[in-house]
């Protein structure tokens, strides 16, 4: 699903909102994970998951055309991590599938 279908989607669901007004709220919405991810902040939405910020180590990597080493530094990077409720509800879907 992409941005532009959520919107649609929530629009739908909830008539009392418009187009415009739903997808400023899934604007401000990722805005603010976003924000927190970069300010180092964890994020916890109770039944579907957290968002964190993972260091990932200086590594030795390898070109693939050359077979040359390559130092790769070290970064963060943002992490999912789905909550019970998400990982049964996808997994009742798949069974029945």
């Amino acid at each position: 699903m992409t941005r532009s279908e959520l919107v649609q989607e929530l629009a739908a669901r909830f008539d009392q909102f418009t187009q415009r007004d739903t997808e400023a709220a899934v604007a401000a919405i990722l805005d603010a994970i976003g924000d927190a991810l970069v300010r180092g902040h964890r994020i916890e939405i109770r039944g579907f998951g957290s968002f964190s910020v993972t260091h990932r180590a200086p590594r030795l990597g390898r070109n693939p055309r050359t077979g040359e080493a390559v130092q790769v530094p070290g970064k963060r990077a943002p992490h999912f991590k789905p909550g019970k409720a998400l990982r049964h509800a996808v997994d009742q879907s798949a069974a029945r599938e």
